[in-house]
């Protein structure tokens, strides 16, 4: 969204469910290909409405450097918010009538799901034969198969990495220095508290900003598979250790940490939390560097804006190089709208997008950067270079989550740092969604 992974990854919608998706796409495998008619007259896009990043980057590219692609098949963005996203797919698959290229579905179950349904174009073979797929960096590539089994069912129009954005002069003022471990995140956090400061932003409204930080911490204490460990039945989320980093982060917000009525703060308002100077920190994907690179949004600065990893715990199997990544809300592209201005389309993006998204927005996208651009600040060199560094990655919580348990998991994240539920109870309801498939 981004996780999400897009700008904003809101919370999917309660009611739907595997079940209603397996009906919906089955309906929509009988019912044959993609809406989209081949040698459709407009290169369609359907964007979730919180990711003003991908399709403001699309559009600079269809008035330049892919003007001639845009006036064969001129690109038409339609916009829904994400929370209705996995709701709006199913609807246009069951219908026959996706368009030209979409943001994909929230949870890669989704995507699977449409992808074996024959609904989506197959990009690398595609890419291969346009010449463009070395276009893509080899990490970005690597951490989409890893998501869509094994397959290149997306573009990198994001690739980010994930950590703790902090405040350096608040820091400075406090007298913090970068944490490495958990406990000198949780003195650091104690010490903000005591001087009035909001130790973290974070948004609950979303609730995945909230169980990236159980996820953090079950990496760094059972090691890079602990999640994979859980989606093979290998460990359940109701075991100790796992319940034990959802605890730690319960008592985060029992401290009060994450600021009054979190439960209902949304992803702009916290990001604008710590973009004007109200919080000391921020865990955050390498996505915001958009908004920190925006003088109008961020008013402390981006001069004063650190990055670091999620710290290590004492004794644990993780190493704090081994940062999560994901290539935000995948976009990708109907089978049978995939013609050859499409081609042309997606040729030109594999070539100017990464140039263009960082230089205009501050962006790291999954392309390479054929027009070197100077970074427009030190934490965004800082992000690139430790991208570039970066040994291993990891996932996310809900990365091999079906759509279902990635629901459940999102709505009643809220309840985890508000107190209204106990770790225990999350972790076990977490876990009946994901045995119930």
């Amino acid at each position: 969204m981004t996780t999400h992974l897009s700008r904003a990854r809101n919370t999917r919608l309660a009611g739907l469910t595997a079940a209603t998706s397996a009906v919906v796409l089955v309906a929509s495998a009988c019912g044959g290909g993609s809406g989209a008619a081949e040698g459709a007259k407009e290169f369609s896009y359907l964007s979730a409405t919180e990711n003003t990043t991908v399709r403001n980057a699309l559009t600079t590219l269809s008035k330049n450097a892919c003007k001639k692609e845009n006036e064969a098949q001129s690109l038409k963005v339609e916009t829904v918010p994400q929370a209705s996203l996995d709701q709006k797919l199913q609807l246009l698959a069951g219908q026959d009538a996706l368009p030209v290229q979409f943001a994909a579905g929230n949870a890669p179950a989704l995507t699977n799901e449409l992808n074996s349904s024959g609904k989506l174009a197959d990009l690398e073979k595609e890419l291969k034969a346009l010449g463009a797929y070395e276009e893509l960096e080899p990490a970005a590539i690597s951490t989409i198969k890893a998501l869509y089994n094994d397959k290149l069912a997306v573009l990198p129009y994001e690739y980010n990495i994930e950590g703790i954005f902090y405040n350096k002069k608040i820091f400075s003022d406090n007298g913090i220095t970068t944490p490495a471990t958990w406990d000198a995140l949780k003195a650091a956090a104690q010490k903000l508290d005591k001087a009035g400061v909001q130790p973290f932003a974070a948004s609950g409204q979303q609730g995945w900003p909230i169980t990236r930080l159980v996820s953090g911490y079950l990496y760094r204490t059972l090691g890079p598979e602990a999640m994979k460990a859980v989606a093979d039945g290998k460990a359940n989320l109701t075991d100790p250790e796992y319940v034990k980093a959802a605890q730690e982060i319960a008592d985060l917000g029992k401290k009060g940490y994450f600021g009054k009525s979190v439960g209902s703060i949304d992803y702009d308002t916290a990001m604008n939390t710590f973009l004007n100077g109200k919080a000391g920190m921020f865990y955050m994907g390498s996505w915001a560097l958009a908004s920190i690179s925006n003088p109008e949004q961020n008013k402390i600065g981006a001069e004063n804006v650190g990055f670091m990893p999620f710290p290590a715990v004492s004794g644990g199997k993780g190493s704090i190089d081994q940062y999560p990544s994901n290539i935000g809300l995948g976009v990708t592209l109907g089978a049978k709208s995939f013609d050859d201005k499409t081609g042309a389309w997606v040729t030109c993006i594999a070539k100017n997008y990464g140039s263009t998204v960082l230089e205009d927005q501050g962006a790291i996208s999954g392309f390479k950067v054929n027009t070197e651009v100077k970074d427009s600040n030190e934490v965004t060199t800082q992000v690139r270079r430790t991208i570039g560094e970066s040994k291993q990655n990891v996932l996310w919580f809900e990365a091999l989550f079906s759509t279902k348990a990635t629901t459940i998991s999102n709505t009643s994240a809220p309840g985890l740092v508000t107190g209204s539920m106990s770790a225990q109870e999350f972790m076990k309801t977490v876990q009946d969604a994901l045995a119930s498939n």
